[in-house]
């Protein structure tokens, strides 16, 4: 079984390069006609290698497989036609509009693709499909705060928070997308009251990633906090970070309305995909009840497809109810949301 593997920071676009350079000058590592798909990865190798080797056992098709922190779309510019890429996989729903706007995604389609991926968590023109869910939750000290104080995204705004709530930078892809979200339900005038309510109610100016959010509300210098679902998971995996986890309970807003914003990890075939059939196979795959079960129980992320098993885990947090605002139309506000996180200097 053939694998490129993962290398970070500038060793990445030196393989891309080489993998490039090799098809351009007639020297392929994986000729059209071979069973195989060569996919551009910004999720780590861990969480995708054991779908890839199941997928590999049960059709025959080879998966080569790059690792990027950053750059793909740039590079996938570069290469143009003579891209040896078949599929990206990515997180956010940022990145995968931003591949959009660059072109170099092509639309499919199967009966398939439609049945597993959801309408709202797909392109409307098929140019990427959505793989797993991740909602963005308010997580609150078990300690200092009682659930039935905790309703909607839009109370986060609320002067009773004032000195009690953590988040990461505004301009994260995740605080983006759930502005964007905000944008689209209630319009830009409303989105910057909001931003510049939550602003006022920050414990601190924000720092560090969504773990230290939780690690923050645990050690007292807030009381909730904004962070992706799937973190709860992983910090309860970590001997020192549990009891972190653990200090906290998982709230899911807007349960009465609209419900829970999300966002997603999803795939692309390139526009440029040499091997085009096999790496829609692959995404079938990927989104098929087993590969979706697989990626609940390793990186405790919700399946799109709505027949795929959630893990227990999951389910120990509560059934809940998600917006269901197509996630391609909060993408056409992330621009209007960094600008009203800037007017309002939320950093």
């Amino acid at each position: 079984m053939s694998k490129l593997g993962a290398v970070k920071g500038v060793a990445i676009w030196a393989v891309l390069t080489g993998f490039a350079l090799a098809v351009a000058g007639g020297v392929t590592l994986a000729r059209a006609q071979d069973k195989v798909v060569n996919v551009y990865s910004y999720r780590q190798p861990f969480l995708i290698r054991p779908f890839l080797d199941v997928f590999e056992k049960e059709t025959g098709i080879r998966v080569n497989t790059v690792f990027a922190t950053k750059g793909m779309v740039e590079r996938l510019k570069r290469e143009g036609r003579n891209s040896p890429a078949d599929l990206i996989l990515t997180v956010d729903i940022g990145r995968l509009h931003e591949a959009v706007e660059a072109d170099v995604l092509q639309g499919v389609s199967s009966p398939t693709l439609e049945r597993n991926v959801p309408s709202h968590y797909r392109h409307p023109d098929g140019l990427w499909y959505g793989l797993t869910v991740r909602s963005r939750v308010i997580m609150a000290s078990r300690e200092r705060v009682s659930p039935d104080e905790l309703s909607t995204h839009e109370a986060l705004a609320e002067p009773r928070w004032k000195g009690r709530f953590c988040t990461r930078s505004s301009q994260h892809p995740y605080n983006v997308a759930l502005l964007a979200s905000l944008i689209a339900h209630h319009g830009e005038e409303w989105a910057e009251d909001w931003a510049r309510g939550v602003k006022n109610n920050l414990a601190r100016k924000p720092q560090g990633n969504d773990r230290a959010q939780v690690k923050a509300v645990y050690e007292g210098v807030c009381d909730i906090a904004l962070v992706n679902s799937y973190y709860m998971g992983k910090m309860l995996q970590d001997e020192e970070q549990s009891k972190w986890a653990n200090a906290v309970f998982i709230h899911f807003p807007n349960q009465q309305g609209r419900g829970a914003h999300v966002n997603i990890s999803g795939a692309g075939v390139t526009k440029a995909a040499p091997h085009k059939a096999d790496a829609v196979k692959l995404l079938e795959f990927l989104s098929g009840p087993l590969a979706q079960q697989m990626y609940a129980e390793q990186n405790y992320e919700y399946p799109v497809n709505p027949e795929a098993e959630w893990s227990g885990l999951l389910k120990s947090w509560g059934e809940f109810k998600a917006d269901d605002l197509s996630l391609a139309t909060v993408a056409e506000y992330r621009d209007e949301a960094i600008k009203v996180f800037d007017r309002v200097g939320f950093p």
